[in-house]
């Protein structure tokens, strides 16, 4: 009997019926196939109803279970007895056994036939003694088994027994003539009480057996923590690596992982360092769950990511959901299939969230998820599309979004695509290509690249726009899709909302069979680009200066640029970290700050002019003193500044709002202009194109120059930077010094995506009559000159403020004033 819905069940049912749930990683029907086969019933005949296609594409014909199985389906639901009947025609006139399809048991079915034939029965009911008898049909017998009395689901005021019925019966063939067909009969209230009126020898199986009828959900829980404590006589697939501690086939446990038993590790799981799974938590098949997660009576169903420091306990989560970091899920609460749990967020004892919705970052739920979708945001963020690998950002959806975008364009359109040196970036890359090429986009794919050389190729090529994927920053397991326009920018925001467009309707434009696109590998690309980048930007006196420079390529694609380039620049350079390091695709800011003190070392002791360690994608830029001195960001963006303003005397600089006001006295100094601008890289690309732009930076080690590209480029920053000194004479730490001090101090603060909207409106409020800028945020000015900037992350449940004084403590008075503002409006 497989045709229920489930519904006390949802939202696990809500997408799969009640006889597909996983107990120990096995559904609950094929639990019960296993002990009819142990007991010899290997002719099985589903009835099924209720998303009867899943069913049968699960089991199929039964070969793997060593059974053969058929199916009746019911158009509409016939109840308990009619759904027997509307299967007559394949029992054959055979006695025949009837049991539940999502009911856990280990009764023995044998000892029940033989007590059937013994008593001569038309009708055998296997009972069970329940301590609370209110959900099922009680049943008294006599003596000799002989059934006297029963009635379906009484109040306790119409309890007379604790014996119930468990719907398992073995049945004579001539039963079914009681039953009508085509239309809804139950056994227990409508055939049952006219055979016990009629004298019928219906008899009672009391069984000594485990019994767990799984309707709800914490009869769902308990099922599991009672096969995992040995109840029920049940096979479980895996060893029994310890007492009560599960591990199947192909799981990874490490080592520093805690495990306390009885609980269950799915095959090829993943379990990491410094995780506790506590007492009757099972994992599902591929499940991953990362460092610092707390897992206790949790039920986590197959591939399902479990983030660092989550905090689970007595909750169900659905399959191919993703729980992110910081997110706790209370008792009772039951996360449906294919969800994601944001950073931080919070859901509640007894919280259900149906399948496909998002909870926020930092959300607290405290009632159910149904119909809406809560903080569902948009696809792009700062870095692009961006998330784990094979977790938020799987081939399928490198593939989908390749379709959004190919459908954009036009077809015949031609798409430059890269890489970093990354294999899960080759995995990806070779996904978007596939789905360009079959939307009848052409493709000329660079492979491993760096990012410039990549947008450089766009737009020299009148190309319809680029896709280049890299490691996330910072972070080994992300990556970052990043989808270019015509001029090898970023996309706008409106182009953005175009391609998620398409791709939130999955109206994919496919081509035709022979107008399949091309895929080429385009020749001599470094070489134009070298060739292209010395010819616009100014060398004079590079050689003459006979400079000595350390250069770090972290390992990146930068490493492809330098022999061609530097062989024409000449400058003597050392440099390191001068390959692909597959392994090893990006940096975490530990890494990144060793290699710059070997980077510092290395320069002070070669007594060369300064350093330079790009990004691994060739984009950024870290700085380096001739005394091997780090020159952060913030100062790096002022000392190229200072040397281009300098040198042009004139023109205008695009900077963003977050940068110090120090920039202003600086481009003073040498008659140029400061255009401030919001922190979008769209912005930053856009306010480089007008005419008189001579420069723009984004405070991030990131440098662009209008002579060569309105992009931001690491490697032309480089170039540049190495003319600037040849000419200028001086020392990056001399021109460090003349720079004034800036006081610029930076906090973020945790805001539910649900409060951004009302915290920047109390910021306006708050500002009163000071002057007040909203290029990009609100930066509120104070009449002293010190001024605040509040700005909402556009991907991340925070928000940022910056703050500016004529002294550290004036700057951090003003930013603990504001945040107190930002805290208090987002509470």
């Amino acid at each position: 009997m497989a045709g229920g819905e489930g519904t006390r069940l949802r939202p696990m049912t809500a997408n799969q019926p009640k006889p597909l749930l996983p107990v120990i990683n096995r559904p609950i029907m094929e639990h019960v196939l296993r002990l009819l086969r142990r007991h010899g019933l290997t002719e099985t005949v589903v009835t099924v109803q209720f998303l009867a296609a899943l069913i049968r594409n699960y089991f199929g014909d039964g070969e793997e279970l060593g059974m053969s199985l058929s199916y009746a389906t019911e158009e509409i639901p016939l109840g308990t007895a009619g759904s027997v009947k509307n299967a007559q025609e394949a029992l054959r006139d055979d006695r025949f056994l009837v049991i539940s399809g999502d009911a856990l048991t280990d009764i023995d079915l044998t000892d029940m036939v033989n007590f059937h034939k013994e008593n001569g029965a038309l009708v055998t009911i296997g009972l069970k003694r329940v301590p609370n008898p209110l959900e099922f049909g009680i049943i008294i017998v006599d003596e000799a088994g002989r059934i006297q009395r029963f009635l379906e689901k009484p109040t306790w005021g119409q309890v007379f027994s604790d014996t119930v019925n468990t719907g398992i019966y073995v049945m004579e063939p001539e039963v079914l003539d009681h039953v009508a067909e085509g239309v809804p009969v139950d056994w227990s209230s409508d055939v049952f009480p006219k055979l016990l009126a009629e004298g019928a020898p219906l008899y009672g199986y009391v069984a000594d057996c485990y019994w767990e009828d799984v309707g709800t959900h914490e009869s769902y829980l308990k099922a599991q923590a009672d096969m995992l404590s040995g109840r029920v006589e049940v096979e479980m697939d895996g060893f029994e690596v310890s007492p009560g501690v599960w591990v199947a086939e192909g799981a990874e446990v490490d080592g520093d992982a805690v495990l306390k038993g009885p609980l269950y590790i799915g095959d090829y799981a993943k379990v990491e360092a410094g995780v506790e799974l506590r007492e009757y938590t099972v994992l599902g098949s591929n499940v991953v769950v990362k460092e610092g997660a707390f897992l206790h009576r949790a039920v986590v169903h197959d591939n399902v990511f479990v983030g660092p420091s989550t905090n689970l306990r007595g909750c169900v989560v659905g399959k191919n959901t993703d729980v992110m970091a910081g997110a706790r899920v209370e008792e009772g609460a039951v996360i449906g299939d294919e969800c994601v749990i944001e950073a931080e967020a919070y859901v509640s004892n007894g919280v259900k969230v149906y399948p496909f919705k998002t909870i926020e970052a930092g959300a607290v739920v405290n009632t159910s998820v149904i119909w809406e979708s809560r903080g569902q945001r948009t696809l792009f963020g700062p870095r692009g599309v961006c998330g784990l690998v094979n977790v938020e950002i799987t081939p399928e959806l490198a593939v989908r979004l390749a379709s959004a975008y190919a459908t954009t364009l036009n077809k015949g359109a031609t798409v430059v695509t890269g890489r970093d040196a990354s294999r899960a970036a080759r995995t990806l890359k070779r996904a978007v290509i596939s789905a360009l090429t079959s939307s009848a986009i052409n493709v000329q794919d660079l492979e491993a690249c760096a990012l410039p050389v990549a947008r450089f190729e766009t737009a020299r090529e009148d190309a319809g726009g680029g896709v280049y994927i890299r490691t996330t920053p910072g972070d080994p397991q992300g990556v970052d899709i990043i989808f270019l326009d015509a001029d090898g920018a970023d996309l706008s925001l409106g182009a953005q909302r175009k391609l998620e467009r398409v791709f939130g309707r999955q109206e994919f434009r496919r081509a035709f069979p022979g107008e399949i696109a091309q895929l080429s590998y385009p020749a001599r690309i470094l070489e134009t680009y070298t060739r292209d980048l010395l010819r616009c930007v100014d060398q004079d006196g590079v050689r003459e200066a006979e400079l000595k420079i350390v250069l770090d390529c972290a390992g990146g694609t930068a490493s492809l640029v330098l022999p061609p380039l530097l062989g024409l620049m000449g400058v003597d350079v050392l440099t390191m970290n001068n390959r692909l390091d597959e392994a090893n695709p990006t940096e975490t800011l530990a890494e990144r700050m060793r290699d710059l003190q070997r980077l510092g070392d290395l320069v002070s002791s070669s007594r060369a002019a300064f350093g330079a360690r790009f990004d691994p994608v060739g984009e950024r830029l870290s700085l380096v003193d001739e005394n091997g001195e780090l020159i952060s960001d913030d100062r790096a963006l002022l000392v190229f500044l200072d040397l281009v303003a300098a040198e042009r005397r004139g023109g205008r600089v695009a900077l963003p709002v977050t940068t110090t006001r120090v920039a202003e006295q600086v481009c003073r100094f040498h008659g140029v202009q400061v255009e401030w601008i919001s922190t979008s890289q769209d912005v930053l690309t856009k306010a480089a194109a007008a005419p008189d732009v001579i420069f723009a930076g984004d405070g991030r080690g990131g440098f662009v120059f209008p002579e060569f590209s309105n992009t931001v480029d690491g490697i032309a920053g480089f170039v540049r930077l190495v003319g600037l000194v040849a000419r200028t004479r001086l020392t990056l730490s001399q021109i460090d010094r003349r720079i004034p001090e800036a006081h610029l101090l930076r906090r973020s603060v945790p805001t539910p995506w649900a409060a951004k909207g009302s915290v920047m409106r109390h910021v306006v409020e708050a500002a009163g009559n000071r002057t007040v800028d909203t290029t990009d945020g609100v930066r509120v000015v104070e009449d002293d000159g010190r001024w605040v900037l509040v700005l909402p992350d556009p991907s991340e449940a925070v928000t940022h403020l910056w703050a500016e004084g004529s002294d550290d403590d004036g700057a951090q008075a003003l930013l603990e004033e504001w945040a107190d503002v930002v805290e208090r409006a987002g509470s």
